[in-house]
């Protein structure tokens, strides 16, 4: 069964030495599970790395037994048994029965040919994946009008075929596990990303985190994980909720007035920083309490979006964030979702090339 979990990483720019260039790519895939999330030139090698530069890159094609891996690499046979599982499951290694011993190979005989097989898999299995994914979404032009501002989150997707389904599970649900939207630590029936993913899926708006907590009586943490898991994949995306800013505003206005007064609201409270007009409308209604949502809508009408911002931010409010499905379509989604993996395994597939060179020099 093929599986993976890439994460994107900056490329190890002009680095030629060997030891750097494996680690970049057992990190990429997941191989190894670390304290930090990259190894540097001054960790110790792990196991995995030991065990290509001692056997499997020296002789890629020569049929290496468990034992003979173990030894290489110091793990012990149970050890070694889950390795090469996950070293199979990725698709960089090849197995095959040879009396009682399974003799493994790099694929292809090179990093590099292995990789560029690893690469055609995986895109292949993650479009077929992707489009029973898009299918649960509904189509919305409302859902894409507040431009995104930009973010800069790494990739980290698994990609795995389709199995089985577990007993009590669904499609949907095997589908959203198999993605890695459920995370590693997952307990057996929560079905949180499925509720979360499905409620953004049907959704025209984006939705608040709150509104998610409130809405699935769950704790904002729990959420906020959940969330980050699709962001990282790329299912969905965090926007900024301008309708949001006159409720949140009004309120401000008010909570100030009270607390501080009309003096405060003008300078350090950033309405001095508006046109005259519009300043005095505030104040005014704010002084006779005949502010109200609509009224503060009405008068922010013609201000920028950004001073909005720095007035809700002055007056000690934050700028109100939603998450939504990452395109007008799921067609659209996905299509963001392969690029970005494409981007991942031309990195890939680069860094194979040049750690097969340095192993010629």
């Amino acid at each position: 069964m093929f599986r993976i979990r890439l994460v994107e990483q900056p490329m190890p720019t002009g680095s030629k030495d060997t030891d750097v260039l494996l680690e970049w790519l057992i990190d990429s895939l997941s191989l190894v599970r670390r304290k930090a999330e990259t190894w540097g030139p001054s960790d110790e090698p792990s196991a995995l790395h030991r065990m290509f530069r001692e056997a499997l890159l020296a002789a890629p094609l020569q049929g290496w037994n468990t034992r003979e891996l173990g030894d290489a690499c110091g793990l012990s046979q149970t050890a070694m048994h889950n390795q090469m599982a996950r070293l199979r499951e990725s698709g960089l290694v090849a197995s095959e029965l040879d009396g009682r011993w399974h003799i493994h190979v790099l694929r292809g005989g090179s990093m590099s040919n292995a990789v560029e097989l690893v690469s055609v898999q995986a895109r292949k299995i993650l479009e077929m994946r992707l489009a029973e994914l898009s299918a649960l979404i509904i189509d919305s032009n409302e859902r894409m009008k507040t431009p995104i501002e930009e973010e800069n989150l790494a990739l980290k997707i698994n990609i795995s075929e389709p199995g089985a389904t577990a007993n009590n599970q669904d499609r949907i649900d095997a589908l959203l596990n198999d993605l890695g939207l459920n995370g590693e630590r997952a307990k057996k029936g929560d079905n949180l990303a499925r509720k979360v993913f499905l409620e953004l899926a049907q959704s025209h708006n984006a939705i608040t985190m709150l509104v998610l907590a409130d809405r699935f009586d769950e704790t904002r943490s729990r959420i906020q994980r959940t969330l980050e898991r699709m962001r990282e994949v790329g299912i969905i995306e965090r926007v900024a909720m301008p309708e949001r800013i006159a409720q949140d505003v009004f309120a401000g206005l008010m909570r100030q007035y009270d607390a501080r007064g009309e003096e405060w609201l003008m300078n350090r409270g950033g309405v001095g920083r508006l046109a005259e007009s519009v300043a005095k409308k505030l104040i005014s209604d704010v002084k006779k309490k005949k502010l109200n949502i609509e009224k503060v809508e009405k008068y922010l009408a013609d201000v920028p979006l950004d001073n909005q911002k720095l007035l809700l931010n002055t007056l000690g409010g934050r700028m109100p964030y939603g998450f939504r499905i990452a395109g007008k379509t799921g067609a659209e989604m996905s299509e963001k979702i392969l690029n970005r993996c494409d981007r991942t395994l031309r990195r890939l597939r680069t860094v194979a090339n040049r750690l097969d060179k340095s192993l010629q020099v």
